[in-house]
């Protein structure tokens, strides 16, 4: 499997998603308390920062199983993205959240 365009836009979509996530949920949740820290919300975002990641690692690794995974990453993404526009004040997780479901999906078709 070789690494395309699209591929490559996925792992950094991926990636970035990973960073925010994983990023917002260890500070900015943690700190601001409340709603952001309700278990679903706080275990959403921690679910999301971690398929993200392991997408990206498969495609990486040319694993033909990276379909399967893009295609669970961009449902879990859709879902932490809606998720974060409900606490609000997460407008970054948003925005990776969507731009990576997008991404992976074009990659699980």
């Amino acid at each position: 499997m070789k690494m395309d365009a699209h591929m490559q836009k996925c792992i950094d979509d991926c990636l970035r998603c990973y960073q925010t996530c994983f990023g917002m949920a260890m500070n900015h949740c943690l700190e601001s308390g409340g709603k952001h820290l309700e278990p679903a919300h706080f275990r959403l975002m921690t679910a999301c920062s971690e398929i993200c990641r392991t997408s990206a690692h498969f495609m990486l690794m040319s694993s033909p199983h990276h379909k399967h995974l893009c295609r669970e990453c961009a449902e879990i993404c859709t879902e932490c993205a809606t998720d974060c526009e409900r606490v609000g004040g997460m407008e970054d997780c948003v925005k990776a959240c969507r731009a990576c479901a997008e991404s992976c999906r074009a990659m699980a078709a």
